[in-house]
């Protein structure tokens, strides 16, 4: 999404730099924590694509939602109503901020 609203031009470089070093800060000091991709978050990925035809998730967002329930977190904190409307279908705890 950032490389996109470089592209787009509603982010200059200067903020896109200082958006990257809080980013790699925060993985740094623990505030955030890489999940690694399985065989596991990929096919709950594809299950969810098919099973809330309804739910217009993006894939990416069902991969991270896979990434989630494989990694066992049960709650989701997230501005996409979407994204908010599928974790609620799976059962997970969302806090929504929009």
């Amino acid at each position: 999404m950032m490389a996109r609203r470089f592209r787009e031009l509603d982010l200059d470089a200067k903020t896109q730099g200082k958006v990257l070093a809080t980013f790699e800060g925060d993985i740094a000091l623990g505030h955030l924590v890489l999940l690694p991709h399985t065989l596991e978050s990929f096919l709950t990925a594809e299950s969810l694509l098919g099973a809330y035809p309804d739910i217009p998730l993006r894939p990416l967002d069902a991969l991270h939602l896979g990434v989630m329930r494989s990694a066992g977190i049960e709650v989701l904190a997230t501005a996409d109503r979407v994204m908010a409307q599928a974790a609620a279908a799976l059962g997970m705890e969302c806090r929504v901020f929009y």
